[in-house]
């Protein structure tokens, strides 16, 4: 079973392009997918807001687009990265996002994402890293967060102190960078924050890390934490990090060969479903590529984003011996959800409007292990 649906298109509804899509999976199976839509140039710094649509049948159709993070509600400045993890305890769902890359805010939802808290700032949690790293830019995720099976939710962080490639006229940049997280016990209600994971300029078993950024977590089967990092490192491959609890005493475990990273964002999920395994299945999809055919003269991209792959692991991510094709063409950042089912649901950006990094859609596309496997 494979189906696909476009949900977001460019050059439509008022805004020039619709990027970072993000998507999950409430307790009652409702399928919340967001995008951020970007109204001016399409790039990081426009006044981005975040629109949802939501399905209540699976995936096979979805409600009209609500507007649930309008940067108005704050200030001039982008609405970024806006992450959900569903509280399967409770139902409520919460999100966590950025304004501006310099402050952090929270709302959360008790009705399967058809209304919204107001925002709250929860930056004084960003601010207790200032002791160990003097960030000027800040990002939450992107993808979903996780829910550890103790209750404790994990979104991993990204901080920069500012000083290097800008990424907008007149704003600072995205780089160098470091890797961390932050968690909540109670539900998402308060945060606090993790130790620091990895720095730019870290040797990893003799490779430099360069401009470590967003970051993807899983837990595995002995409920310690792993993140799945993108870099900029001259290796081209994922580095990946364990935790313990999710916050504190980060090992890393090295890059992952079987990974590759064209320097895109990625995403990760374990299973809801029994295996017939020691572990279940873990599901990781990012574009499968090195190529770089597509990337015009004078942009920074060293790898195209196409080829959008998923890839399971039966051994807890350590192997990953099923790799299939989701997207052929241009396609880039991805999340992954998973309804009761066990069906996967991949968002991704896919196809170009003139360029790299200018999408033409937000898709939607649903599929069963069988596929993956067949």
């Amino acid at each position: 079973m494979f189906k696909s649906v476009d949900i977001f298109e460019a050059r439509k509804e008022g805004y020039k392009t619709y990027r970072v899509p993000g998507i999950t999976v409430s307790k009652n199976d409702v399928v919340l997918a967001t995008a951020e839509s970007r109204p001016i140039s399409g790039g990081d710094w426009d006044f981005n807001d975040v629109f949802m649509r939501r399905s209540l049948d699976q995936a096979e159709t979805f409600l009209e687009r609500q507007l649930v993070a309008n940067h108005k509600d704050i200030g001039d400045g982008p609405i970024s990265n806006f992450v959900m993890i569903p509280d399967m305890n409770t139902g409520r769902i919460i999100a966590v996002f950025c304004w501006k890359y310099s402050r952090v805010f929270r709302k959360y939802s008790d009705d399967d994402g058809a209304t919204w808290s107001d925002p709250e700032e929860i930056t004084e949690t960003f601010n207790r890293f200032h002791n160990d790293y003097d960030w000027k830019v800040c990002a939450t995720g992107p993808g979903h967060g996780i829910q550890l099976n103790n209750g404790r939710m994990i979104i991993p962080v990204w901080l920069s102190d500012g000083s290097g490639t800008e990424m907008g006229k007149g704003h600072l940049g995205h780089r160098p960078s470091i890797i961390t997280s932050i968690h909540s016990d109670d539900n998402g209600i308060t945060w606090e924050r993790g130790d620091i994971v990895c720095r730019h300029d870290d040797n990893i078993d003799g490779t430099i890390l360069i401009n470590p950024s967003e970051t993807i977590p899983v837990q595995l089967e002995d409920s310690s934490v792993m993140l799945n990092i993108r870099s900029e490192s001259e290796i081209d491959r994922r580095l990946i990090a364990i935790s313990p609890d999710g916050s504190s005493n980060w090992k890393i475990r090295g890059f992952d060969n079987a990974l590759l990273e064209p320097v895109c964002m990625a995403s990760i999920l374990k299973s809801n479903q029994p295996s017939e395994n020691e572990f279940k299945d873990i599901i990781f999809i990012n574009p499968d590529n090195l190529e770089n055919t597509m990337i015009p003269e004078g942009h920074n991209l060293r790898h195209d984003r196409k080829r959008l792959s998923a890839k399971l692991s039966f051994d807890d991510a350590k192997t990953w011996p099923v790799n299939k094709v989701i997207e052929e063409g241009p396609s880039g950042y991805s999340d992954v959800a998973q309804l009761r089912s066990g069906e996967f649901i991949c968002i991704y950006e896919c196809e170009i409007v003139e360029r790299i990094c200018d999408d033409k859609y937000i898709r939607v596309t649903k599929f069963d292990k069988n596929w993956l496997t067949s």
